[in-house]
């Protein structure tokens, strides 16, 4: 590596730290400069719709898809129906503790979880619209009929009075009633005369758009809104992945918290089982007694709060793999460095600007909003279309009169082909202004291609920092867990030999804890971070760590330090309570 000279007095001590901080600025400034590295001028960057096209599709090939079936040695933790719902509180009491892998821990969230199930119908959903949107390129084809059969039935009487015929039935009524009223005789005769008819109507009508601006925009839409609705299934498949693994190194964060806290009690009640002894022996005072005891309830408060988020971090993960409900999973393998992160920051930020479906999105809702600019403009364009219009009748009829009958059926066919058009002139204005906001919308999603631009590589840098930084609190933490373990040691042979007091074992003590609880955490943010960035990058360019060369057996503690922890009762809060003594 080549060091500066401003590099070389910072070390040595002979520089200040800002102004070396100037100065390496402006070697950085040289030296881009002369290796052509200066700064690019931006606007002769490609464009999104250069490299991904204007309309970007889905590629799930690029992520592995997701389990659909679960293994035999797990296919017990299927998720309950979803409509389920216990109303006992036997049926939500944990009976089962199950050790469960991170890649098993994926398959059941990749199978069970409802949230990506519910995505998937939306992928289908969208299929089902861009269908009924190229409906529109084929005829269509309306079917009607009156009276399959109809029957009509009628009846009509006349009456005749002095040789004129009554055609009205009304005036008949009128001269019947006038006859009655006459006490006059005279002839009357009555005719009548009975009908029945049987008939079906049934029309066709065929038509086809030959010409309609407003059908290519819909369906346009619609297709780029399926390739969107798609993207969505990948970033909720990745973003349940990332969730997972998440939720499992937090998991396992707790797990090795609960263990620094046990091994944090442990050590308190070894200090004060000597503090008590040497008080016996009246060569240690009462104080180094209660200075004990209060480490001690320091410690057993660490490892009650441990536990509760160990708790509470099982049940998050059986919530996000939707485990039965009487099931609680627990991390089947210790917390583990799962590897270094090869890639450099600038290849994490390129591939993950070519990797996230989120700016594809927005590429899309571009087209999107402007096909239906399109499609608003449409209302105010002439639609020409062609028709077929058929129409079919069949009649019976039977009709009765002055003991005649009378039978007359028949049959009538029409069939009509033309074209059609429709315009609408004018509006008010309304298509034009549809037309500008659809465009505005575009020009929108355009700002927020940006925005997302940016959030996307800040996420990259955040991870790749954090990486980094995780990854140096790794080794800092592990070098003052071991200086801590050899003080504590120290610190307890002094007090035994009554060279110190029980403040120094207290506070390296609690030092040393403190050390364990920052290197578990540094631990689990290491691998969260590493998982980020494989979300975030689409790179899975990840080197194992080699084996560890550990011996067969664990090591045993000294007799000196197996001291069993004993349980301690739930006590109220009331009854605990200061006040309350």
């Amino acid at each position: 590596m080549r060091r500066t000279a401003a590099g070389l007095l910072l070390i040595a001590g002979l520089l200040p730290l800002d102004v070396a901080g100037t100065v390496f600025a402006q070697e950085s400034a040289n030296a881009s400069s002369d290796d052509g590295s200066a700064l690019i001028d931006q606007e002769t960057l490609p464009t999104a719709t250069e490299l991904k096209g204007p309309r970007p599709q889905a590629d799930p090939s690029v992520l592995a898809p997701a389990a659909t079936t679960l293994p035999e040695s797990i296919d017990s933790l299927k998720s309950p129906p979803s409509l389920a719902l216990p109303n006992l509180p036997d049926q939500v009491r944990i009976r089962e503790l199950r050790p469960i892998t991170l890649a098993e821990a994926e398959q059941l969230a990749e199978v069970n979880s409802p949230n990506l199930k519910a995505v998937a119908l939306q992928v289908q959903q969208a299929k089902s619209s861009l269908r009924a949107s190229i409906s529109r390129w084929y005829p269509t084809l309306d079917l009607r009929a009156n009276g399959l059969p109809q029957y009509l039935s009628s009846e009509n009487r006349s009456f005749e009075s002095n040789g004129t015929e009554l055609t009205n039935p009304l005036n008949s009524l009128n001269s019947l009633t006038d006859s009655l009223q006459d006490e006059a005789t005279q002839r009357t005769t009555e005719s009548q005369r009975t009908s029945q008819v049987t008939s079906a109507n049934f029309s066709a009508q065929l038509r086809w758009n030959l010409i309609d601006p407003a059908r290519v925009p819909e369906i346009s839409a619609a297709r780029d809104n399926f390739e969107r609705v798609r993207d969505s299934y990948l970033i909720a498949l990745r973003d349940l992945r990332l969730t997972v693994a998440t939720a499992y190194f937090n998991l396992q964060r707790f797990d090795e918290s609960v263990n620094v806290g046990k091994q944090s009690v442990i050590s308190s009640l070894i200090s004060l089982r000597d503090a008590r002894a040497r008080y016996q022996a009246g060569v240690a005072t009462k104080l180094e007694v209660l200075e004990a005891e209060t480490q001690l309830a320091r410690d057993q408060d660490l490892l009650t709060e441990s536990i509760s988020n160990q708790v509470k971090a099982r049940r998050a993960l059986a919530r996000i793999t939707d485990l039965p409900q009487d099931v609680t999973p627990t991390a089947a393998s210790p917390s583990r460095i799962i590897g270094v992160w090869n890639p450099s920051l600038q290849e994490s930020i390129i591939a993950a600007y070519a990797f996230r479906e989120e700016l594809d999105q927005f590429i899309l809702d571009i087209s999107i909003n402007n096909s239906n600019a399109n499609a608003a403009l449409a209302a105010v364009q002439p639609v020409l279309g062609i028709y077929n219009n058929f129409t079919t009748q069949r009649f019976e009829r039977q009709q009765y009169q002055d003991s005649r009958t009378r039978d007359l059926n028949g049959w009538s066919v029409d069939n009509a082909v033309g074209l059609s058009a429709t315009w609408n002139i004018f509006d008010g204005g309304r298509a034009r202004a549809e037309y500008r906001r659809n465009k505005q919308r575009a020009e929108e999603s355009a700002y927020n291609f940006a925005n997302q631009r940016g959030v996307i590589r800040f996420q990259v840098e955040e991870g790749f920092y954090n990486l980094r930084a995780s990854q140096k609190k790794i080794r800092t933490t592990s070098r003052e867990i071991l200086s801590q373990r050899e003080a504590l040691r120290l610190a307890r042979l002094r007090f035994q030999a009554g060279v110190t007091t029980q403040r120094e074992v207290v506070e390296n003590q609690r030092d040393l804890t403190r050390a364990q609880l920052r290197y578990v955490t540094a631990i689990a943010e290491y691998n969260i971070s590493i998982a980020e960035l494989k979300r975030r990058t689409g790179l899975d360019q990840v080197t194992s760590c080699p084996d560890l060369d550990l011996p067969a057996e664990k090591a045993q503690p000294a007799a000196s330090e197996d001291v069993l922890i004993e349980p301690t009762p739930n006590i109220p809060a009331c009854q605990a309570s200061l006040l309350g003594s």
